[in-house]
């Protein structure tokens, strides 16, 4: 009897290791296949927004696309039936829930972003990335006849290797499909294919010719005490600025729906805005994602109140109705304030604003071990003690503030409770 209970127990226990081997690889080969074909994606979606950034700033006339643009995408919008578009929120909510990713969001992302670009609004790329990379990884899952389940990590798989594609950094990317769900908890069971996936489309795009963003800081003096000290108040202030622009971009854009409940109207109405704010600031530093404004901040350039024009331009993009995401825009934000907070104290700006940028991308993403990683990939590992001195205290600093209403805070960030509530 007892030599029958431990083969029987023998027997499951070979079935068990068998059944994981099989989805093992069986994952490992819907991650390759999902890596090429989100690589391929994420290729012409480069090169398409690079060409329309490029064309609209060798030719100025463009910007007077600002106050139609966003006309244009509604109009796009409600000829594809998918006037409610929930945006980067509706995939978030897909793993979460059971909410269903409509096939046509990837194309219409995909074209509005870069009338987004050819208009100048004030928008960046990744967010649209995690649209197109979700969208497409639902529909791949449904070909595969995925279980639901399944097709989560299907969603994953699709948001980190478009990100990956685009931006270069597949351990960030691979992460951040995985971290930005639900703060608090990670969603280990897709790392195996996330990582694939980032790695193969990120592959997949160095062979086509796009380089990964590799920054250099002009000067990383040696951490000591007052290193960690400037890393503390820097980090408050960045966490700051992050609920400010997180802030910014709820009233803003309330106060456009408000004030213009015509879509349409608001749509025009805001365009207008950014057109004359534009000549204002007498030239494109705002318009757009911004990378030539980043780089010259790493560089040892101060911009005095960069990080605010740059808020007030992508919050009236968003309420206008641009497409895009905000990412880049934080980065921005994070580069050139600090910078314009290490010139007034006479610090290294350099390193003020890469630290800036890693850390308001926690801020308002909530994401930290992302944001490590990505500060990583971008700037190296050799001034790994500010970057996670600020990160961490950004991340605590920001409350609970995001970029996405649907992100879920699961535990909370002051103490090891569970509280479970939405994102502000």
């Amino acid at each position: 009897m007892h030599i029958e209970i431990n083969g029987t127990r023998l027997k499951h226990k070979i079935e068990h290791n068998s059944q994981r081997a099989f989805t093992t690889v069986r994952w490992i080969v819907f991650s390759l296949l999902s890596g090429v074909i989100m690589g391929v994606v994420g290729l012409l979606f480069y090169y398409g927004i690079y060409f329309a950034a490029s064309f609209r700033a060798e030719n100025p006339f463009c910007l007077f696309l600002l106050p139609f643009g966003a006309v244009i995408i509604l109009l796009l919008y409600r000829f594809l039936h998918y006037e409610n578009d929930g945006g980067t929120n509706l995939v978030i909510s897909a793993i979460q829930s059971n909410a269903h990713i409509p096939g046509r969001m990837s194309v219409l992302i995909f074209i509005s972003t870069i009338i987004s670009h050819l208009a100048g609004a004030s928008v960046g790329r990744e967010g649209a990335a995690l649209q197109i990379g979700g969208s497409l990884g639902e529909y791949i899952g449904g070909l595969l006849k995925l279980d639901e389940r399944e097709k989560k990590t299907m969603i994953m798989c699709g948001m980190s290797a478009v990100f990956a594609a685009l931006f270069g950094t597949p351990m960030a990317a691979a992460i951040f499909s995985m971290e930005v769900i639900s703060v608090g908890i990670m969603h280990y069971a897709a790392l195996v294919p996330c990582v694939l996936a980032s790695y193969v489309a990120v592959g997949l795009s160095q062979l086509m010719g796009i380089t990964r963003e590799a920054y250099a800081i002009t000067y990383i003096p040696e951490f000591d005490v007052w290193g960690g000290i400037y890393s503390c108040i820097f980090a408050v202030a960045f966490g700051l600025v992050s609920m400010f622009f997180c802030i910014c971009l709820r009233n803003i854009e309330h106060l456009a729906h408000f004030f213009f409940r015509n879509a349409y109207v608001r749509a025009f109405v805001c365009g207008t805005i950014l057109l004359i704010l534009t000549f204002g600031s007498g030239g494109q530093m705002y318009n757009g994602s911004g990378i030539n404004t980043i780089e010259a901040c790493l560089k040892g350039d101060h911009y005095a109140f960069a990080f605010l024009w740059k808020i007030i331009f992508t919050s009236l993009s968003i309420a206008a109705g641009y497409k895009g995401g905000e990412i880049v825009p934080s980065l921005f934000i994070g580069a050139s304030f600090g910078s314009l907070l290490a010139s007034l104290m006479g610090l290294d700006t350099s390193l003020a604003a890469a630290v800036g940028m890693g850390s308001v991308f926690c801020g308002v993403t909530n994401c930290p071990i992302t944001s490590l990683l990505l500060c990583f990939e971008m700037f190296g590992m050799e001034a790994s003690p500010y970057f996670i001195i600020s990160i961490s205290l950004s991340y605590v600093v920001s409350g609970y503030y995001s970029l996405y209403r649907s992100q879920k805070i699961v535990y909370s960030k002051f103490q090891s409770n569970f509280i479970d509530k939405k994102a502000d």
